[in-house]
């Protein structure tokens, strides 16, 4: 997995990332990672989404620029879904129900009408860290790598920006995010609580949040400029 696949460049890290999680990478819960992803990988199993797209999150958005961090579980299981981005999809695959959900707030605060494709990546080339809890998933099977390691890798990838001198905005949309970053300054960062934009649970909560135009008053206030969450087609 991730030493061995670095270092022959089938998986990617930028480098303002890099450089403070290499310590990560030579630890007993990380090499355990890398063996169970090889022995998936034998098995005959297919791992979501591509080697090259594990750390896309970090790769779009570097340390020094996030702005706003969106925390997911793990990866869409579904085939040609997942590509390394929370709630995200490549453009041409369908939309899927949480994400139209976010699209639907994202109309009712700042009157953005919905795009007609699910890829965020404009949100991630502006400073939206797209980080999933879990970076990986067996296609078919909804959090299958759950338990094996990439939890304590993404708590070290939320410390860092919660330990930077620069003031973030955390959207922490259900009970797992939540408890995922509770460790989250408050009183320094915008920590924004809701319910899950799942289908389930939107309606108790998600809808009526406002999450977007909080985080763009709290950013230009500071005078890091607003995100634009529009999104191109």
């Amino acid at each position: 997995m991730v030493t061995s696949a670095m270092a022959t460049g089938e998986v990617r890290l930028e480098e303002s990332w890099r450089q403070p999680l290499a310590p990560l990478f030579g630890q007993p819960f990380m090499q355990d990672l890398k063996r169970f992803l090889l022995d998936e990988r034998r098995r005959g199993k297919t791992i979501l989404p591509k080697a090259a797209n594990w750390f896309n999150a970090m790769d779009r958005t570097p340390l020094d620029r996030v702005k706003v961090v969106i925390l997911g579980q793990d990866p869409y299981h579904g085939a040609g879904q997942a590509h390394g981005l929370s709630f995200s999809v490549p453009k041409g695959v369908a939309i899927p129900p949480s994400l139209r959900n976010i699209y639907k707030e994202l109309q009712d605060d700042l009157a953005i009408p919905p795009a007609r494709h699910g890829c965020l990546e404009s949100w991630a080339g502006q400073g939206v860290l797209l980080l999933n809890s879990v970076l990986t998933v067996e296609l078919g099977r909804p959090a299958s790598h759950a338990g094996h390691g990439w939890e304590r890798f993404t708590d070290e990838v939320i410390r860092l920006v919660a330990e930077r001198a620069t003031p973030a905005v955390f959207l922490l949309w259900g009970r797992y995010a939540q408890a995922k970053a509770a460790f989250v300054d408050g009183g320094r960062h915008l920590v924004l609580k809701a319910a899950h934009p799942s289908p389930l649970a939107a309606h108790s909560g998600f809808f009526g949040s406002r999450p977007f135009s909080q985080a763009n008053a709290f950013l230009e206030a500071r005078g890091h400029g607003a995100i634009d969450w529009r999104l191109p087609e």
